[in-house]
């Protein structure tokens, strides 16, 4: 069986989200006045993460909508009982400052270009269409990709295998022909191996055995490695695809 479409998650696999988000939220909270109320950079950074990460569980689990989320995000990072508007233009503000952040990883360019000639490609994101539509566009990618799925749209959200199976019926692939990427073990990673897909799992951090046991998918280092496989098309229990 070949491999005919890559299917992409965005955040942490195309577009380095950590960093982004890391400097922006810096910026931001130096800007807010509000960095004497933590011991440190590290201490507020460390909180925003922990209630991004609550909040983004409760989002794919379903129980509130995408723009939910992100007010509740600033709610209780602030302590305080904002209103929707209140929320949305604080939000608003640290956006600016991590859009001036936004970068590619530098593997990706060079893989896209390898691959453009024989695989389609396509995204399925746990955001929003309208989010990722536009960090696509920022950082002059949307071209590369047929189709742009996500789960605020959707109404599914990975690791469920609708979701997976929803990229696969938009190229009107079959699972078993379609490879996905992305960078979290159990959400991108086992997920897509569930669903069908040849699962590949982009580990830039070098993570823990166990990790890599649990993702039940091809584990990389670098993008540079992702052509290799999806020519090969070895599926899962390869040895040499798992570090």
């Amino acid at each position: 069986m070949s491999i005919r479409a890559v299917v992409w998650d965005v955040d942490d696999t195309l577009f380095d989200y950590t960093t982004a988000d890391r400097s922006g939220m810096r910026a931001h909270l130096a800007a807010e006045g509000l960095l004497p109320a933590y011991d440190g950079v590290e201490q507020a950074l460390a909180r925003w993460r922990e209630i991004t990460d609550l909040q983004w569980a409760r989002f794919g689990a379903g129980e509130v909508g995408f723009e939910e989320q992100r007010r509740d995000r600033v709610r209780d990072f602030l302590g305080a009982a904002l209103t929707d508007d209140e929320a949305e233009a604080w939000f608003g503000r640290y956006i600016a400052h991590y859009e001036a952040a936004w970068s590619l990883f530098p593997d990706v360019l060079p893989v896209l270009d390898i691959l453009a000639a024989s695989h389609r490609h396509a995204v399925l994101s746990n955001s929003s269409t309208r989010v990722q539509e536009h960090k696509l566009r920022a950082l002059g990618v949307r071209d590369r990709f047929e189709a742009v799925l996500c789960a605020a749209e959707l109404g599914v959200s990975k690791p469920a295998p609708e979701a997976f199976l929803a990229a696969c019926e938009a190229l009107e692939l079959p699972p078993h022909e379609v490879a996905y990427v992305g960078d979290h073990p159990e959400i991108d990673g086992r997920g897509a191996a569930e669903a069908g897909l040849l699962s590949v799992w982009i580990d830039r951090g070098g993570a823990p055995a166990a990790a890599a046991a649990a993702a039940a998918a091809h584990r990389i280092s670098s993008l540079a490695e992702l052509p290799a496989i999806v020519h090969a098309d070895t599926r899962f229990g390869a040895p040499s695809t798992f570090g």
